[in-house]
């Protein structure tokens, strides 16, 4: 056995040798990675790298176990053993049977990839970890819970859920599905709907299970505080809990509650994943409401191998009921926690995050920390003050074509707001230049009706107790079955306690229902046809027969109008959706994937586009980054709202918000604001937002229109001097030199003339240059009262439609 001089200098090499495996992190990262034992907090700022420090982390826990957080030394490492890990850590190029026996002798207890759970926000994110865990430890790594919250607690509930008396082929009801529960019971218990609106009341259940209460304990609660308008929404919450029950049902908050609830009541449950998961990690802390801070503590309640990643300065989602407490509070809630600040950011210029460390560190609840680069001062913040909103949008045009115009790609570059309303100039602006954008946050994919009815068919032949979606498809293409029918079926149900599906697979022996029956037994027969064949067929042939089969497809397919067309189209695109799953899927099925349909989020939905600007709310942003980002609006009043004046609390996590907005930023960060705006149809004169004043001056180059209030505003906030002050005075912004490259600098860049260009006059087949597009030719042109519609083929980029007057201003006539 070795000295006790011997095995501390054997414990300490082992961390060496570990600590080269992974030689491309920098300090702090390499600290987190080789922390492996008892809780850690990893207080992770914007664009810091923390996905790599969770991929390096599973994969040191992975190969090396606790091998580099320990001080014990197995019995079987020998003298020699120290020789040569004293001698392997100075070699500069060891070989291969060198590096296998040094892993061999600095593993301590390795993790099997089972006994790790890395728990995500998205899917997106969750497949991310997956695929550079793949990339950097092979095969093994699929074997490794990476998942999200909502996909973890369906996989644990598959298993047990039946011991809460749920079936194990319970539905998952997404916010559509609740709300029109929640319509159903409003209109059972005759409330109004105005007065009680179903997202409203929806909050409110949300909120309750967030306190782990179920409706008869909500309703007790309500009652005993004497408040009668929760009272009225306590007994919607019971309606609706019954529903769901019956309907064999959770929705996205019960699918963690009741997780919670089995690991809490049943200690074979809890045992069982206790023992099984050595080490949990949790990404995006700061977001956690408090079920999921319950569902963490419970599974890492047996090693206490708890590894949380989060920044509270990034905590921006209370209004979905985000608690920032769990990651202030981690080292009161596990003892014996450490802490380790991740400060390097690999993202931002140091004048777009010394901006950002200047704003978040007005906010007091916080735990502190100071993000740095090494990637050199960058380009000053740009600060202009539009004269309108219309202004505003075309600055963000000009400087838009102006990026272009230097080498940037469209992609390149995002707009950000707080609310969606104000992205209207913004697109206007964008429209008339001919420049090409998205919104995100528009109708997605899965909540187009047609997408909607063709899983609600998979829905009921996997589950035919789901009265909603059965109500979706039984009539739907119509087989004579009227409205009136179908709601005696449902009042014949409700009274006998039956499903609605074991009412119409028994019609003919209902008299009321005798006439309506053979149309019932026609989509009854349907659905049992559709299960056999789930059966016997794999998933994308079954459901392409279930498209001609439900008579779905041939209902569009006799219809000549677009929309029918591209309806479709839609449905067919559905089974690209199931070759996905069936790409990644470890045993597929059709309970499978309608598991991962339904937990597809918002969050997700922000894929690589076509190149083209991003135009999307602040909230949306967060995880994304851009070389060129405009954040527009940046007005007291808009940014931050009305209602978080005055309130400390909401107008810290206003300022938490405008953080995660500068650090999207790459390399150029626009903040625009307007001196007046219309807004819901109101126009107010608002001051510059108090965040744009927290910025130090001398990271800002300011221009625009400037009116008094708000000079006096600047210079009461900071501001104040007559150098600062000649900045916000000046009547445009800065206008640097052009730089050479492929692009010619767009008109639009250049010092604007005393009065507008004239309009181009301009016929079918003339040839235009146009400043960021190119050579052109003029397909068309449609007179539009004062102004004009054209249609250019530019040789570069392809046709473009664009209005006369606007384009004036960037294109000129080739003779």
């Amino acid at each position: 056995m070795l000295s006790e001089e011997k095995q501390l200098q054997f414990a300490a090499l082992r961390r060496r040798v570990i600590a080269q495996a992974f030689g491309n992190l920098n300090p702090r990262q390499l600290e987190g990675v080789l922390t492996t034992e008892g809780p850690l907090l990893l207080l992770a700022g914007a664009g810091s790298g923390k996905t790599t420090v969770l991929i390096h982390r599973i994969a040191n826990l992975l190969r090396y176990g606790r091998g580099a957080d320990a001080q014990e030394v197995p019995d079987h490492i020998t003298e020699e053993d120290v020789r040569f890990l004293a001698e392997y850590v100075e070699k500069t190029a060891p070989d291969e049977w060198e590096t296998s026996r040094a892993n061999l002798l600095c593993a301590l207890e390795p993790a099997a990839p089972w006994q790790v759970i890395a728990i995500t926000f998205t899917n997106k994110a969750a497949g991310e970890l997956k695929q550079r865990l793949e990339e950097k430890i092979g095969p093994d790594a699929r074997d490794v819970w990476a998942a999200t919250f909502h996909s973890a607690c369906v996989r644990i509930l598959r298993r047990d859920i039946e011991k809460l008396g749920f079936p194990a082929s319970f539905t998952i009801y997404d916010t559509d599905d609740s709300l029109r529960v929640i319509k159903e019971c409003l209109k059972e218990l005759n409330m109004d709907d105005k007065a009680f609106q179903p997202r409203t009341v929806l909050g409110y259940i949300s909120r309750a299970k967030d306190e782990m209460l179920l409706a008869q304990a909500y309703l007790d609660q309500c009652k005993a505080k004497g408040d009668f308008r929760l009272q009225k929404i306590a007994n919607v919450y019971l309606a609706y809990e019954k529903k769901l029950w019956a309907a064999g049902a959770l929705d996205f908050d019960d699918i963690i509650l009741h997780t919670v609830r089995l690991l809490q009541g049943f200690d074979d449950v809890r045992t069982y994943y206790q023992r099984k998961f050595r080490y949990v990690l949790i990404d995006e802390y700061q977001d956690t409401n408090h079920l999921q801070y319950l569902l963490a503590a419970l599974l890492a309640g047996g090693q206490k191998n708890i590894c949380v990643v989060g920044d509270d300065d990034q905590s921006i989602y209370r209004f979905r009921g985000a608690t920032i407490e769990n990651i202030l509070s981690f080292e009161q809630e596990y003892q014996n926690a450490r802490v380790i600040r991740l400060e390097q950011n690999y993202r931002s210029t140091g004048n777009i995050l010394e901006a950002a460390n200047a704003v978040i560190r007005n906010n007091r609840g916080r735990k502190g920390k100071n993000l740095w680069t090494d990637h050199g001062e960058g380009e000053k913040v740009q600060f202009y003050t539009a004269g309108n909103e219309r202004e505003e949008g075309m600055y963000v045009a000009t400087q838009l074509l102006r990026a272009y115009g230097e080498g940037k790609q469209w992609r390149d570059c995002a707009v950000l707001y707080r609310m969606n309303a104000l992205s209207n100039q913004i697109e206007m602006a964008l429209k008339s230049n001919s420049i090409p954008y998205r919104v995100v946050g528009g109708f997605r994919f899965f909540e187009r009706a047609e997408v909607k009815d063709m899983l609600s068919y998979l829905c009921v032949i996997h589950n035919p107790q789901d009265d909603l979606r059965l109500l979706r498809v039984v009539n739907n293409p119509p087989r004579g079955i009227g409205a009136k029918t179908m709601e005696h079926a449902r009042g014949i149900a409700a009274q006998e306690g039956r499903s609605l599906w074991d009412v119409l697979s028994n019609a003919g022996q209902i008299p009321a229902l005798k006439k309506a029956a053979p149309k019932f037994q026609t989509f009854v027969d349907l659905i049992r046809s559709m299960q056999r064949l789930a059966e016997e067929v794999d998933l994308p042939t079954f459901y392409e027969t279930l498209i001609q089969a439900s008579g779905y497809g041939e209902m569009l397919s006799a219809k000549t109008d677009h929309e029918s067309k591209s309806r479709l189209e839609n449905i067919h695109e559905l089974s690209s959706s199931i070759s996905g799953y069936l790409e990644h899927a470890e045993d597929p099925s059709l309970g499978g994937f309608l598991d991962e349909v339904a937990l597809y989020t918002d969050l997700d939905s922000v894929e690589e586009a076509d190149n083209c600007v991003t135009l999307m709310t602040m909230h949306a942003a967060k995880g994304l980054e851009f070389p060129v980002v405009f954040t527009v609006g940046m007005e007291e009043g808009v940014f931050p709202g009305f209602r978080a004046i005055g309130e400390e609390e909401e107008l810290e996590e206003e300022r938490r918000l405008c953080y995660v907005a500068l650090t999207r930023a790459k390399e150029r960060l626009y903040l625009t604001c307007a001196a007046q705006r219309m807004l819901f149809g109101r126009t107010s004169a608002n001051l510059p937002s108090r965040f744009v004043q927290e910025i130090p001056a001398e990271r800002v180059q300011a221009g625009g229109k400037i009116r008094r209030p708000q000079q006096e505003l600047l210079s009461d906030t900071g501001w104040s001097g007559e150098e600062r002050f000649s900045q916000v005075q000046r009547p445009a912004a800065p206008q640097p030199a052009w730089p050479s490259g492929t692009r010619a600098a767009p008109a639009a860049y250049r010092k604007p003339a005393p009065k507008a260009q004239p309009m181009l006059d301009l016929r079918k087949g003339d040839m235009v240059r146009h400043s960021a597009f190119g050579t052109g030719m003029v397909l068309t042109v449609q007179s539009m009262g004062g102004d004009a519609l054209l249609e250019v083929a530019f040789d570069n980029v392809g046709t473009k439609r664009m209005m006369l007057k606007a384009a004036s201003q960037f294109m000129t006539k080739e003779s």
